[in-house]
């Protein structure tokens, strides 16, 4: 199944790659494994073979949509709640990006709810990728960044055209920012960067490796989709 990381089209992804005159840093390293977990259509760095559908020819419903949609809230709460309790320092330096995701998808459920559909509690993809994360922030920091920068990232670059094609076009809270997204983006590159000067090359390592269970979860919560 393809992960939401999986989405990226080649022309998104380039937009997650830091211009020449950036310095790249760890950041840049974490992007390269992420794009190589990518098929060849989806990224030029991709190294899997397409399989499945394309998410371009996916026939959504709105209730697996909202799915998804409730799964994804969880998530980015728990992400919300770990940097602010920040069980290690550095966590603290994610805190008030602007690439937050919950208050946008409590108002696009909002939405939902007053357009008179049921909004569903949260499913096992969700749940399991929540209490991960919790468990995972409180004794290994190298790998929990990996999903902090893959989850954001990732949602960054692509995901619109699912909501789109359900919603006749409408743009959700989902996926619109306060301010410039490149700036903000930047900014969390930067952060990042400097978080991850003071670990070794094998806590470096370790956080990389990490990438492949983000995008398995990841998978799980988008096949909510057209479940």
């Amino acid at each position: 199944m393809m992960s939401l990381l999986g989405m990226t089209t080649s022309a998104a992804a380039v937009t997650e790659k830091p211009k020449k005159s950036q310095a790249k840093g760890f950041v840049e390293e974490m992007r390269f494994v992420a794009m190589k977990l990518h098929t060849k259509d989806q990224a030029k760095e991709g190294q899997k073979e397409p399989q499945g559908q394309p998410v371009a020819k996916w026939d959504p419903t709105i209730e697996g949509y909202l799915k998804f949609l409730v799964d994804s809230k969880l998530v980015y709460n728990t992400l919300d709640i770990i940097v602010e309790k920040a069980a290690f320092p550095s966590y603290a330096e994610f805190r008030n990006t602007g690439l937050e995701r919950s208050k946008g998808l409590g108002k696009d459920l909002e939405w939902f709810k007053e357009q008179g559909h049921v909004i569903p509690e949260p499913s096992s993809p969700g749940i399991n990728y929540a209490q991960y994360l919790e468990e995972l922030s409180e004794k290994d920091p190298q790998a929990f960044i990996c999903h902090f920068y893959n989850t954001y990232f990732a949602h960054t670059a692509g995901g619109r055209m699912i909501g789109r094609k359900i919603l006749n076009g409408k743009e959700l809270e989902f996926y619109k920012w306060d301010g410039d997204l490149s700036s903000l983006l930047q900014n969390i590159r930067e952060k990042l960067n400097k978080v991850a000067e003071s670990w070794t090359r094998e806590q470096k390592n370790h956080c990389l490796e990490e990438t492949v269970k983000s995008f398995k979860f990841s998978g799980d919560i988008l096949s909510l989709i057209l479940s």
